[in-house]
Parts: C-alpha cells; structure tokens; sequence
C-alpha cells in the first residue's frame, strides 16, 4: 500500500515538477548566472545581502557566464526564452550590442542584440545533441568595439522521456534442457532506452514476462529469464514462445515501454527407454544363403533424438547364438541379423533367438528410471534349397611314382548331394588345370587314372581340379582342388657335374692330387645321393693314375709316378665309372682329360702346349715376352721418325710474307686472252726477292756460289709470255742454289683469240644429259647396276 501511494503521489508531481524546470530558467536563469548582481572578487553570499548593500558595496563589474537550460521537445507558440546576457557597464541604453556565436547562433538559438535575451527557436531533441557551446560578446552600439572580453558559456538541452526502450537484439532464440529443475538459467535479453540515464527516471528499466507464464520467469532488472516450472518433457512440448516487456519510468504510471520475444527449445536428454515395437518376429531363410547376408530387421524405437536414441542391439539367448549375429544401422538405428555359419535345412529347420536393445549413452540422473533397454522374440524358420554336390574332402593329395603305367588309377574323389532327392553325381576334370590332358577321371566313380607318362625331373607335382556335377540339375556344380605328387624311382644314372680337364705337372710327385670331381643325378632318393666311382676293367692297372673316394661323396685323380714329359705324351685319357646307390642301380662313363703342362717350382701351371720345346734352350717365357716388347718398341720408334720426317719436308727457301706467288688475285673482269697484254701486268710474276740477289737455302750451305745475277728491268706490257717463261725456265735450270718450285700458277685470263677456249660453265653447249653412258655395261658387273642406274636417268629425262 505505501508503494502504490508513492506511484500515485510521484504521477501527480512529476507535471508539476516538468513546467517549473520549463518557465523558472526563463525567469530567473539569466539574473541568477550573472555575475554583475555580485561581483567576482565579492567573498559574501547572494542571500546574505540586502538590497541597498548591493548597491553601495558594488566595487567592481562582472562579465563571468556558467551554464543555461532549455527543456527538450518544448513546442509552445512562441519561441521559448532560454536565458539573458547583462553587463555591468550596460547603463540600460541602447549603446550596447549583444552579439552570440557557437553552436546553432543564428538559427537554433537567436539573441535580442539590445536585451540580450536568447530564445529557443526550433524543438530540441536531447538525443541527437545533448548540449550546445556558444560565445558571448558585448561590444559597443556605435562603433562595434569590444566592452568586454569572449564569454563561452553551455546549453544544456533538459531531458524528458520520449523515448521508448528498445531491444536491438530481438528476436531472441534460447535452449534449455528437458526435464531442468525451477530456477535453471535460460537466456538474458537486453533493452535500451535513448533518454537520459542520469536525469530522473526516464531510462531506468524493469522487465517483465507478458505471455510465457508460468513455464518461464524473468529477474526485473537483470532481464535473465529462468525455468519457473519443473520437469518440462521436451517429448510432451519441445518449443514456447515467450514475450518479455521493458519499461522505463521504473516500471510506473505513465513509462514508455517496449517488447521482445524469446523462442525457448527444450533440447533432449536419454529419459525414454528403447522400445521394440512389436514382442515377436517371425523370418524365413533359404538354406542356400551366403554368409554374411541379412535375415531380416528388427527396431526399438526409442522416443528421444540424436545420441540420446541410439540403440546397441545383442542375442542373449536362443539355439542359434553361434548360427546368426545382429548388428545395429547407424542411419535408421535398425537391428540387423545377419548369418554367420552356413545352415541345413536336412539338420535344423527352425531357430528361435531373443534378443535386446540397449541405450548406447545412459544419464546417471535417469537411470532410477528404470532399465533402459528391452528385449524381444525372434524365430527364424530354414526353408530347402537345391544345393550343389558336397566333397568328402575340401582338397585331396594323391602320390604315384613316375614309372605308373598308363590307365593305372591314381586315386578317387567323391561326392554327394545334401538335399533329400540325392541326385546321381558325374565328375569331370577342369581341362584349364590339365592342358596337357595327363589325367583321366572316371565319370560315375571319380576314380583318376594316368592318361600320359610322368617324369618327376620335369614336374614333381600336377595341381588339377575336380567338377561334380548333379545329373538332374547341371547349374548345381562343385569343384575340390587335388594336388597330384609325383614320386620319384631309380630313372637316371649320374654323370660328372662339369667337363672337367685335369692339368698334370711335369715336375709332378707321385700321390700328387690331380684333380678333384663331383657327380650329379638328377633323381632323388629318400636317403640322398651315394657314389660308387671305378675305373674300367682294362684300365684296373693302370700305369700313370689312380682314383680314391673321398668322405664327401667326390672323387680325386692321382698321379702314380712322376717324370711326366709333354713331347712324350701330351694328353691323358682316364675313363670313370660313376654308380648310384638306387634300386636298380644306375651308371655311366664319364672321362676326364688330363694335360701334361709346364709349371714353375711352386706347382704354378704356365704353359700346356709341345710347341714350347721348340724355342732355345735356357729361354723363359718372360723372357720371350720382353724380347717382343723390345721389337714392338722398335717398330713405334721407327714409324714416329718416318712421321716426323714428313712433317719437315717443308718449302727450303726463305721467302717473305709478301710473295705474290702465295697470295690470290682477283680479277671480276674477264681479258681478252694471250692478245690482251693491257689487263694483266706481266711484272707482276717476277719473284721480288731474286731480283736482287739469291734465295738462300734453308738446310744447307751451297757448295757453289751462284753469283747474283743483275735484276731485269720491269718488263713492259708488250712482251711475249712464251719468251719470259722460258728465260725464266733457263735460270732455274742452271741454278744450283734454287730448287725446283712447288708453287703452281695460275692465269685467270684467256683472251678472244684463246685456243682452248672457254672453260667457264655457264655458257657451255653441252649437258649431262647428252653424254651416254652405256659404255659402263662394258666394264664388267661391278658397274653393270652403275650404267643401269645412269640409263634408267636417261629414259626418266626423256620421258
């Protein structure tokens, strides 16, 4: 009750206290923040002062400015006055002017320039500016100089509550679990109100639930909304809509307010068991089917979601626990059965299982509950099938030795069929495992026979396959695979394991090891191999060898005597006989060559030939080798100075980089032969070192001097060629000192009246084409395919 007075009381007040803030700052704003009623350096109070004291006691002006205010969305008819600005020195005339800048000066807030009083003239919103800095300034009416300094002075713009709370983050979204004790925490909305938090009442915010109740409640001033109500069943009701109201004034009379909404999801927990839905299942299932293959499905519903609904699914019981398993479906959380050992329709027929499904994840907060899992009945009846024949064996090993005869029997297979008909079998090889056809197999019977002789040194085992088919159904088919070994008998006789030759020392001593030889053979007795060695009657006492056994089953060859000499004898022949231990025995000849060789005092083998006796007595091979290693020196000696020889041999006359006879000259024009003596000048084949003197040799001295002779005067152009050549012949020829040039000169002219003509290509009258050229069929067969060639060119340029 004291409350609600206090509600009603502050409803009455609070116009009240709105219109005294509104009209007292136009009234007693201005004198109040002036400071010319009491001056700045005036230590006493306004109150403490009558009004003739204030008079008399005045020392000094004042010009000092605080804060004004003016209400916010005040729309009255005439502009609303905010405050007034006085001076001291302002004798009530005219004289002074009061002029305003800042913010809005002008045309938010205008100043009566001779009163100074400054009115409003728009709506004020707090919200968008809250406050206004202006300057105020006195200065003379006459001559606008200033009467006192720049006062900065605020405007406050008064709040009111016009603003509504708001939710900016709305619409809200919150989850809670199912089945959450009073009191849980759900969420925590938040509004805002535009007033003035600091000026009354007009941004303090309570909360309230509109609609919600009585599920939900909410704190008043911290908006957190919790679970009013206990043990709320998402399964019953998963979603609630809940609206939240916000009201400013404190929630009184006459507050502005605002709304929101909160969709509340209760989310899961494991509290429901696994449920099957039915107590019994029936499934029927061919005999015949594979393994690994479903039976049929079962489910447990369970009614929560997610994690919370899965299910693990077991066989507990029955007489089939060993023949079928279940597992779960992790998309549609079903119980599979599937086969795990093959089944008999002529054995069992029917099977009965019960199994359970059980919560994957338990709550322990739940689990007083109850067990959460449940059980059901599963019968399952085998119905016949036409099953294929049923070996006795899975594999079967049969052994035959390589000398069976043909047609012999090897083994048997058989066979049955499981179903009650028991239809009659055949059998049959695979011939893909038989491609050589070496086995046979008796249709009714399955008795295997040898088709082809055996060799166990070529293929010890024979891998076929078995077909059994039912005559009444050939689609019914089994195969068994038989492994066929071949056994081994006493069909080889051995030999030596290599061609060996033997190497006998001259100087040999007697009992001296020739050689050492092993034997092979290729069958395989049980006990492994033994060997008899032997030499052959006639050569029992023989004169120059004998043979001992040793422990590891091989053979040595020793010499009786030595003085063995390879212009005696060269080479041996010792023939041997080598014996099994088989049943029947087996042997053969073998002979080993043995070679009379030359070896040094080490026992070292260095020549085996008789031809070696020929060479000089007291000559060794090594030095036969370096004798040869000398001559083949020799040789390279001799053909490097032949070489180099011929490198020398080089022009022997000093002659000077500048000799024409070394350098080319070009003519682009062509003369008019021997006649034309103007083109060329003949001058020019004169050797400029004879002409004043002598070539010097460049080997030798000359024994005779040749005196130089005088140099010839140039030659005119008119000479006779013929003429100046054979001079030019005559002095090398009596020239001892000179020899005979090596050079070759060349004339690139011909002239008009040239005898030999043109030499040149490009004008010539004849072509390959008319030559013939079947005077290479003459020369014999090795040019027989030349002038067939050339001919076959001929006929093609005709063509």
């Amino acid at each position: 009750m004291p409350e609600r007075l206090t509600e009603m009381l502050m409803d009455v007040w609070t116009p009240l206290i709105i219109l005294w803030i509104t009209v007292l700052p136009s009234i007693y704003m201005a004198p109040l923040n002036q400071s010319e009623i009491l001056p700045s350096g005036s230590s006493m109070g306004l109150n403490g002062l009558s009004g003739e004291q204030k008079v008399l006691n005045r020392s000094k002006r004042g010009w000092v400015w605080n804060q004004m205010f003016v209400l916010e969305e005040f729309s009255g008819p005439e502009p609303i006055l905010v405050g007034r600005l006085h001076t001291d020195l302002d004798p009530g005339s005219s004289k002074i002017k009061y002029i305003l800048s800042g913010d809005g000066a002008g045309t938010i807030f205008v100043i009566n320039d001779k009163t100074g009083d400054i009115h409003a003239m728009k709506r004020l919103d707090r919200e968008e500016k809250a406050e206004y800095t202006l300057t105020a300034q006195a200065v003379d009416g006459d001559t606008n100089k200033p009467l006192e300094p720049p006062s900065e002075f605020i405007i406050k713009v008064q709040d009111i509550n016009d603003n509504a709370p708001e939710f900016l983050d709305g619409p809200y979204h919150a989850t809670v679990p199912e089945m959450s004790i009073v009191g849980t925490f759900v969420t925590k909305v938040t509004a805002t109100d535009a007033d003035d938090p600091v000026y009354g009442n007009s941004a303090k915010l309570v909360y309230s639930i509109l609609e919600g109740q009585p599920y939900f409640s909410i704190e008043p001033h911290t908006a957190i909304i919790k679970t009013a109500l206990p043990n709320m069943d998402r399964e019953a009701k998963e979603e609630y809509f809940v609206v939240i109201q916000a009201k400013d004034m404190g929630g009184h009379m006459g507050g502005l307010s605002g709304t929101t909404t909160v969709t509340i999801t209760l989310t899961d927990v494991n509290d429901n068991p696994p449920k099957f839905a039915q107590s019994l299942y029936h499934f029927s299932v061919m005999e015949d089917i594979a393994l690994g293959e479903p039976i049929g499905r079962v489910k447990a519903n369970d009614l929560d979601i997610g994690e919370n609904a899965k299910s693990s699914y077991d066989i507990i019981e029955g007489d089939g626990m060993d023949i079928f398993e279940i597992t779960s479906d992790v998309q549609t959380q079903d119980g599979i059965i599937r086969l795990r050992k093959p089944l008999d329709f002529e054995t069992k027929k029917s099977y009965t299982l019960k199994v359970e499904a059980a919560n994957v994840h338990i709550d322990p907060r739940f689990i007083s509950g109850g067990p959460f899992k449940d059980t059901a009945t599963v019968k399952i009846v085998v119905e016949d099938a036409d099953e294929p024949p049923v070996f006795s064996s899975p594999t079967y090993l049969l052994e035959v030795h390589e000398n069976a005869a043909i047609n012999s029997v090897i083994g048997q297979v058989t066979a049955h069929d499981p179903d009650v008909s028991s239809s009659p079998i055949r059998f049959s090889i695979d011939r893909h495992t038989d491609l050589e056809r070496q086995f046979n197999i008796n249709a009714d019977d399955g008795k295997i026979t040898l088709a082809t002789p055996l060799d166990r040194e070529t293929n010890t085992w024979h891998n076929i396959t078995i077909v059994a088919t039912e005559t009444r159904n050939h689609s019914q088919v089994s195969r068994v695979p038989v492994a066929i070994k071949v056994l081994d008998v006493n069909d080889n006789a051995p030999e030596f394991a290599s061609e060996h030759d033997a190497f006998l020392c001259e100087n040999g001593k007697p009992g001296q090891v020739i050689q050492t030889v092993s034997a092979i053979d290729k069958d395989d007795p049980k006990n492994g191999h033994f060997f008899l060695y032997s030499l052959l009657p006639e050569m029992v006492n023989n004169p120059n060898f004998t043979i001992k056994k040793n422990e590891d089953n091989t053979l040595s060859i020793l010499a009786k005597h030595s003085g063995f000499s390879r212009q005696k004898q060269e080479v041996y022949l010792l023939p041997i006989i080598i014996s099994d231990s088989g049943n029947p025995p087996m042997s053969s000849t073998s002979t080993l060559t043995i070679r009379v060789c030359g070896c040094s005092s080490d026992g070292v083998v260095q020549s085996c030939n008789v031809e070696a006796y020929v060479l000089p007595i007291g000559l060794s091979m090594g030095a036969l080798i370096a004798i040869l290693a000398c001559i083949i020196l020799l040789l390279v000696i001799v053909v490097l100075f032949v070489t180099l020889r011929r490198h020398k041999n080089e022009p022997l006359i000093i002659k000077d980089e500048e000799d024409v006879r070394e350098n080319i000259i070009r003519y682009d024009d062509e003369g008019g032969g021997e006649e034309d003596t103007e083109a060329f000048d003949i001058a020019t084949l004169q050797n400029p070192d004879g002409i004043n003197g002598f070539l010097p040799r460049k080997d030798i001295k000359p024994d005779l001097q040749f005196m130089p002779r005088q140099g010839l005067a140039p030659v005119p152009n008119g000479v006779d060629v013929d003429e100046f050549i054979n001079v030019r012949l005559h002095e090398a020829d009596n020239d001892p000192t000179a020899p005979p040039y090596d050079s070759i000169q060349i004339y690139g002219y011909e002239g008009r009246g040239s005898v030999a003509g043109s030499l040149s290509s490009l004008e010539s009258s004849t072509s390959d084409s008319d030559q013939n050229f079947d005077y290479l069929s003459e020369w014999g067969p090795r040019f027989k395919r030349l002038g067939e060639l050339y001919s076959v060119g001929e006929s093609d340029k005709e063509t």
